[in-house]
């Protein structure tokens, strides 16, 4: 074995190394809400009420700007979108913070998450009478006591564990914690296969690190079993393997699309990501 797989085989639990993943970031620039539409698109407001915020969760190796193909169709459609920074540092920690940006929301919500963005909106949407409707894009979809690291070894398929390296960061509180970060060299055919081969490389060159004890920790109470749902499957997933988000979303009721993209479904097909995005607004307004 090559020494670092060796070390990085010792340094994970067995779980951990089949492993997780989410869309990597896309060069763009950050998300801002939208200007009040007008005309048809105000109209469309007036007669159903307000239109939701849609608002849009990455999840590791990335940042926000890996919606960003997505964020101006959204925009151009005339509905208020934010994409806030998930911090990857724990579950429970992740969705404290999203649930801080959503009290500052007015109106109706809709969420969306990308591969472990997908644990965080679970767990910020429950008891949120606000939120009308929760977007899984090729993500984890976990229930209590899940974490995103055992959901990935559920099924086989994963390739992430032989690409991510160990390093160690320091903790608020005093002492070191682990974190992910993925070998450039890899990263576009493992993450990004149907990306440019140079929006691959600062992708790779801009991704941020998860937390190992954000993909291990267990999830609360999912929220995906009283608010509706819907579900995007990136069919030639690296990650997460599509057989574990296809029975992910089966067993939370989704409204299931399957496309043939990589983990990095949001930045490769944006449109069809939009696509599923508004389905779920329409269906909840």
């Amino acid at each position: 074995m090559h020494p670092k797989r060796r070390t990085l085989a010792l340094a994970l639990p067995a779980t951990l190394a089949a492993l997780m993943g989410a869309a990597p970031a896309a060069p763009a620039a950050p998300a801002a809400p939208a200007t009040p539409a007008s005309g048809p698109a105000a109209a469309d407001a007036d007669r159903h009420g307000p239109k939701p915020t849609i608002v849009l969760v990455h999840g590791a190796f990335a940042d926000a700007s890996s919606w960003s193909g997505t964020i101006r169709r959204l925009q151009r459609a005339g509905y208020p979108v934010l994409a806030p920074a998930n911090p990857l540092r724990g579950l429970a920690a992740d969705t404290a913070y999203l649930r801080s940006v959503l009290a500052a929301v007015e109106g109706p919500v809709v969420l969306v998450g990308h591969s472990y963005g997908g644990a965080v909106i679970s767990g910020a949407a429950l008891g949120d009478s606000r939120v009308k409707a929760l977007v899984y894009i090729a993500a984890f979809t976990p229930d209590k006591g899940e974490s995103a690291a055992e959901l990935a070894a559920k099924f086989p398929g994963s390739t992430l564990g032989d690409t991510v390296n160990p390093r160690s960061y320091p903790l608020p509180g005093g002492g070191t914690g682990t974190e992910l970060v993925i070998e450039r060299a890899t990263f576009h055919r493992q993450f990004a296969a149907d990306v440019s081969t140079a929006d691959a490389a600062v992708m790779a060159a801009t991704q941020r690190p998860v937390a190992t004890a954000a993909l291990e920790e267990k999830a609360g109470e999912a929220a995906w079993k009283t608010i509706p749902s819907w579900s995007l499957i990136a069919t030639a997933d690296k990650n997460i393997p599509p057989a574990a988000e296809r029975w992910m979303a089966r067993r939370a009721g989704s409204h299931i699309t399957e496309v043939d993209a990589s983990h990095a479904v949001a930045v490769s097909r944006p449109a069809a990501v939009t696509d599923v995005i508004l389905d779920a607004v329409r269906a909840t307004r």
